[in-house]
């Protein structure tokens, strides 16, 4: 089982990235996927989450109207977009796949918002 993600990096407050979370090993399409974050010296948190069947979990108020969690079944990928990013948007962000019993995390991957 791989999760792989991908798209982070340094931006300016303001802007936008999408990550990517590309996955291999298990029965994607039957998997609730989710983005998951974590900020030096606090607690991991979701982010954002979509079911099998495509609809997504409510957004915790400090990203709703700006994040936007997708997926392609097709391509076994799931995204996140992330506009209008602020500082306290810096951690780093964990892909995660739970279903049939199972949870599976990616190795995470650091997005920095500054100046």
């Amino acid at each position: 089982v791989q999760l792989v993600e991908s798209g982070g990096g340094l931006v300016q407050p303001g802007g936008s990235l999408r990550l990517s979370c590309a996955a291999s090993g298990f029965t994607f399409s039957s998997y609730t996927m989710s983005w998951y974050r974590q900020a030096p010296g606090k607690e991991r948190e979701l982010v954002a989450g979509i079911r099998s069947g495509g609809s997504s979990l409510n957004y915790p108020d400090s990203v709703k109207g700006r994040f936007t969690i997708s997926r392609d079944n097709a391509k076994n990928t799931v995204y996140l977009q992330m506009n209008s990013l602020k500082p306290e948007d810096t951690a780093v962000y964990y892909c995660n796949a739970r279903g049939l019993g199972r949870v599976y995390w990616g190795q995470g991957i650091q997005v920095t918002v500054s100046s």
